[in-house]
């Protein structure tokens, strides 16, 4: 009898899924749960379930689609750290190509799944110059305005790019606040301080801010390949925890550039949406696909998810950040992401 009604129940799921596949909608299927995606789309993103851990219960949704500095391949590696080694439920979202569903950022209208956002407990995005559409970017206004915590990553600072007249127009990269990057994070894009190609980062912390929870068990000066951006003046209340030294060429025994000044490479920011609750906001301008090869950058973005969710007091003494599977990031480059790549080819 009980097969009986499971064979009932199998068929009834099946003729649900039919009736949305004949009406034009995808339906992915990523571990134990089943999403409708986009129309159009074939897959939309990738969840990993967190192990035991201290982060257990929490859910962090990594917004990612940047044409330049693999993102795309960068944050699903940060999220098997942040599940495996620490316990958070995480959740990838990418760029989509609506043709193929396949991972594609040059698509720029296009982050299914954003739906994520709305009962995640926290927020990391990698974007830039994205045109999203209405029913898309709302998930992510609505996310901004709800006093949820968020971490933003490089190109991040010009995430949208909506022309004139264009009903988000407002979070454009020029615009008077700065747009999305400036209100939310505490910055648009203004330059690259440094060489784009031929100078590299040295991190120094803020000897006032080295106490903050963000550096437990992160030394107090590291390198990174990605060149340092032009940050000052930051905008709203900032406080800069880390300061970017521009070093000549690609490795950590660079010499200081002659005539650059440092800049603000991580900062935290208070931000209050139209909802008046006030959200705890960290921003870096790091985010080479190499950057993540730094287990202090890496260290220091997961004590970042904990500080920024008010956890601070669950941060280990050294969290374990190892990789989990092999890190070999493509170069960056314009367009140069890697073809005919699924989103569930992520999986752990």
């Amino acid at each position: 009898m009980l097969n009986k009604r499971l064979r009932i129940m199998s068929k009834a799921s099946w003729m649900y899924v039919s009736m949305l596949a004949a009406a034009g909608v995808a339906v992915c299927f990523s571990g134990r749960a089943a999403f409708a995606a986009d129309k159009g789309a074939v897959e939309y993103g990738i969840v990993y379930e967190g192990s035991p851990g201290p982060g257990n219960g929490k859910h962090i949704v990594f917004v990612t689609g940047d044409e330049e500095y693999r993102s795309e391949e960068s944050m699903p590696q940060l999220a098997k750290i942040a599940a495996r080694r620490l316990g958070f439920k995480c959740t990838v979202l990418f760029a989509v190509n609506k043709k193929d569903g396949t991972i594609d950022p040059m698509t720029l209208d296009n982050i299914p799944g954003l739906e994520a956002l709305d009962t995640a407990d926290m927020m990391v995005m990698f974007l830039r110059f994205r045109r999203l559409p209405p029913r898309q970017m709302k998930h992510i206004l609505d996310y901004i305005n709800s006093g949820k915590p968020m971490i933003s990553l490089r190109t991040n600072t010009h995430p949208f790019n909506y022309p004139q007249g264009h009903q988000f127009h407002e979070w454009h990269w020029q615009s008077n606040d700065g747009g999305f990057g400036g209100r939310v994070f505490g910055q648009t894009w203004i330059n690259h301080h440094g060489d784009h190609y031929g100078t590299s980062t040295r991190a120094i912390v803020v000897p006032e801010q080295a106490s903050h929870a963000v550096f437990r068990g992160v030394n107090k000066t590291f390198w990174c390949p990605s060149d340092v951006y032009g940050t000052l003046p930051l905008i709203g209340q900032c406080t800069t925890l880390v300061m970017g030294e521009v070093t000549e060429g690609k490795t950590p025994q660079g010499k200081p550039q002659k005539g650059k000044a440092r800049m603000p490479l991580v900062w935290t920011k208070t931000y209050t949406g139209n909802g008046g609750r006030a959200a705890r906001v960290l921003t870096t301008t790091m985010g080479h696909s190499s950057d993540l090869k730094s287990e202090d950058l890496r260290r220091l973005l997961i004590n970042g998810c904990f500080w920024c969710m008010g956890l601070e007091d669950k941060i280990p003494a050294k969290a374990n950040v190892d990789f989990v599977g092999e890190y070999n990031p493509s170069g960056i480059g314009g367009g140069k992401c890697k073809k005919g790549v699924k989103p569930s080819e992520h999986k752990m």
